[in-house]
């Protein structure tokens, strides 16, 4: 019980702390906001850089990546079929919010030093949404995101550039060359100093965010069953399939948390219209309490 309660309350208090400080206006939507840049611009990225870089880079990363990337497409295909009326629903059910909740949960549920098991998982996705899903969100609002756009949104985000020097490190052999003279050692140093607030910061914004009146209880129920289904069902196909080559069960930490996670928080600034950004920003919040709710249950029982 003390184990389950070292991982648990740390979040349930800063979820507290944040949706505190929105009530008693300790803290702006402006201060928030930039809490938020900090995160994706500065302490993600030394999370990114230090996952990949140590990360022991062989064939099996090929192919998790090749099927997270096959899962996010899959989600995509399956949410258009219960899609109806609410355009924005397939978009709701593929992607996951790793950079802003997931690397948090797995880092405080198996330690930092195990983190570059998540990142094995996250690159497929990230991949997907980085190309896939942000250019087909681009169409569906009112500014057309160009291929030309998102090659440069690529080529210039923290987070995709840090994912690219760490591949860099790690695939090369450069990192583990690194070692045996300490620079290695001193590149952990800085990526976990500048990386120590990332969780923090993130679950204070969360509990910020989180906001569960005026809800669309009936689109938004159907977008979150839609979504569970679809991540019970992947989940269980891409853990079949992972027993059938080397890998094996080794990632499944890392696959449960990133099922449970919510889709990209990013989903709300493509819909134009009030009434989808409604229904979009709503099913973000209930969808990311249903992930805090789960992620509490791993925890009681790993």
């Amino acid at each position: 019980m003390i184990e389950i309660l070292k991982t648990i309350l740390p979040v349930a208090l800063m979820l507290f702390i944040g949706i505190l400080a929105r009530k008693s206006n300790m803290l702006s939507r402006e201060g928030v906001n930039a809490m938020k840049k900090v995160v994706v611009n500065i302490t993600l990225p030394a999370v990114m850089l230090h996952a990949f870089a140590s990360m022991t880079w062989t064939m099996q990363n090929v192919i998790v990546t090749l099927l997270m990337f096959l899962v996010c497409l899959a989600a995509l295909l399956l949410g258009k079929l219960f899609a109806g009326r609410l355009r924005f629903l397939p978009y709701l059910t593929t992607g996951f919010e790793a950079g802003m909740l997931g690397y948090a949960l797995f880092t405080l549920a198996y330690g930092a030093e195990n983190v570059s098991g998540f990142a094995t998982v996250d690159l497929g996705q990230v991949l997907f949404v980085f190309t896939v899903y942000k250019l087909l969100l681009g169409r569906e609002g009112s500014q057309k995101i160009t291929g030309r756009q998102l090659v440069k949104e690529m080529l210039t985000s923290p987070v995709i550039i840090a994912i690219a020097a760490g591949v860099l490190l790690g695939a090369t052999g450069l990192y583990a060359a690194m070692v045996p003279s300490g620079a290695a050692g001193v590149l952990d140093a800085c990526t976990d100093f500048v990386s120590a607030p990332t969780s923090a910061i993130i679950l204070i914004t969360i509990g910020y965010d989180l906001e569960l009146s005026h809800i669309p209880w009936k689109t938004v129920a159907r977008a979150v069953v839609v979504r569970v289904l679809v991540m019970a069902g992947l989940r269980f196909a891409i853990g079949a399939l992972l027993r059938l080559t080397p890998v094996g069960d080794r990632l499944d930490p890392a696959l449960n948390i990133m099922f449970i996670l919510p889709p990209p928080y990013v989903l709300p600034v493509f819909a134009d219209d009030e009434k989808e950004r409604g229904f979009v920003s709503s099913s973000l919040s209930l969808m990311t309490v249903i992930t805090i709710a789960a992620f509490f249950i791993l925890v009681a029982l790993r």
